[in-house]
């Protein structure tokens, strides 16, 4: 029986906007005071930094995805590339990655809610958007294309917002309760690095986590409609949106409020709304993360069935995970991934909170695996296949000399893990992950050989 495909039902402003929606995660909303607090004014270029080496991981995502357009995920190219027990490791650390995003998001969608409800139990939110979320995953993929095209919409309208909010009121040079908004702001308060490197340098765990999903849009290859032509477009549009949402936001935050008044604790996009008068910015802040959150967690119920259904092509997990419904979306790959992500809504209602800190941080350090292997994949397709690299009208700028440099900085960034007391756990932890699937790789092989 031939095996059946995913359907292309995808459009272009469906794959663009689930790009912006991968960049820009809950952290900038709600993580940003603490990055400002942490380095100062020096986390633009901590942004700037992070996104231009992001930026290259996506090039070489971009490069490999279009040489063969019979990659559904990156899974495949990493099979091509490496064999098949790295495409099983990276496969289920991908799945793993996402799963660990989605449970942390479905408890915020539930703190949330609190804001509103406060009586309401925190797992029952939760439980609901999952079960929301599932079934508008199961209709269609154009519908999840669609649910996504609004969640992403309404965070870009907020910092949109934001900026022109924010710029109106350092040239009227309003006053605040901390001074007058003026650009001065962002070096008057002890430079652009007001706590040294050391301060700097720390905020790249923060920085880092914010661009987490950013290699979504590497997911939907199989499901776009024109991926020659709408892949290379959403990958390159990604510097212009880094400079506008992150370092444009942060920009104004911090030429508004001097870096060491924001409040780490609470939200920057608070305090702007506040001070010119919204009563309600708390409440809109609260709806955008809200759905920032949501927007996450259907992006995860997304990935992880596609990932799934990759594995199981490639007889590295249930044959029965390829299943395809009339609409061509893989209902069993769907029904699995959702009931992992359900036990979140039981961790919620057992035990209080504090396994999320150590959940998102293993996912970062799972992400810096993915997007590693993805530039090693890159190098290796160059050094075996010239002559297909050579036709690729969408090339990776500067390769290979990129490559080795945006491993590197991923390299850093695990060092600066280490360094922050709260997520050098993630580092002890996350080999834990590797051991594991690996033995279950070769468990599985020798299986196979002796049967």
């Amino acid at each position: 029986m031939p095996e059946e495909e995913l359907q292309r039902g995808l459009k272009n402003r469906h794959v663009q906007l689930i790009a912006i929606g991968g960049a820009i995660g809950t952290g900038l909303f709600l993580g940003a005071g603490k990055s400002i607090h942490l380095a100062g004014p020096s986390i633009l270029f901590a942004y700037m930094i992070t996104g231009i080496m992001l930026f290259l991981v996506m090039r070489a995502l971009g490069e490999l995805l279009i040489s063969n357009l019979e990659y559904h995920s990156f899974v495949d190219f990493v099979q091509d590339y490496l064999g098949n027990g790295p495409a099983f490791v990276t496969g289920w650390t991908y799945w793993f990655c996402w799963v660990s995003i989605a449970m942390a998001d479905l408890t915020a969608v539930g703190l949330y809610t609190q804001f509103w409800f406060p009586s309401v139990p925190q797992w029952v939110p939760g439980m609901i958007a999952l079960v929301i979320l599932l079934i508008m995953n199961l209709a269609t993929v154009k519908l999840f294309g669609e649910l996504e095209f609004w969640f992403a919409l309404i965070k870009i309208i907020a910092i949109l917002a934001l900026i022109v909010i924010g710029l109106f009121m350092i040239f009227k040079g309003f006053s605040t309760s901390s001074g007058t908004a003026s650009f001065s702001n962002l070096w008057q308060h002890g430079g652009m690095f007001p706590n040294g490197m050391n301060g700097f340098i720390l905020s790249f765990q923060m920085v880092v986590f914010a661009f987490v999903g950013i290699e979504l849009v590497g997911l939907t290859a199989g499901e776009t409609e024109n991926p020659k032509k709408v892949i290379p477009q959403a990958i390159n549009n990604i510097p212009i949106r880094i400079i506008i949402f992150y370092l444009g936001a942060l920009f104004v935050i911090m030429s508004i409020y001097p870096w060491d008044v924001v409040d780490p604790t609470g939200s920057p996009f608070v305090q702007v709304f506040v001070a010119v008068g919204i009563a309600a910015a708390a409440g809109i802040v609260n709806f955008v993360v809200l759905t920032s959150a949501a927007s996450a967690c259907n992006s995860a119920v997304f990935s992880t069935s596609r990932m799934i259904y990759s594995l199981a092509r490639e007889d590295n997990a249930p044959k029965s995970f390829t299943k395809l419904t009339k609409h061509k979306v893989p209902s069993n790959a769907l029904f699995f991934s959702t009931v992992v992500i359900f036990i979140s809504v039981v961790l919620n209602y057992v035990m209080p909170e504090g396994v999320f800190t150590l959940v998102t941080s293993i996912s970062t350090v799972c992400f810096l695996f993915i997007w590693g292997i993805t530039l090693i994949c890159h190098l290796k397709y160059k050094k075996t296949r010239p002559e297909l690299a050579k036709k690729n009208t969408f090339k990776m700028p500067l390769a290979p000399v990129t490559n080795y440099l945006a491993l590197a900085f991923l390299a850093f960034v695990v060092v600066v893990l280490a360094l922050a007391e709260d997520t050098r756990v993630a580092l002890f932890v996350t080999p834990v992950w590797f051991i594991i699937v690996t033995g279950i790789y070769f468990f599985k092989k020798s299986k196979a050989q002796h049967a």
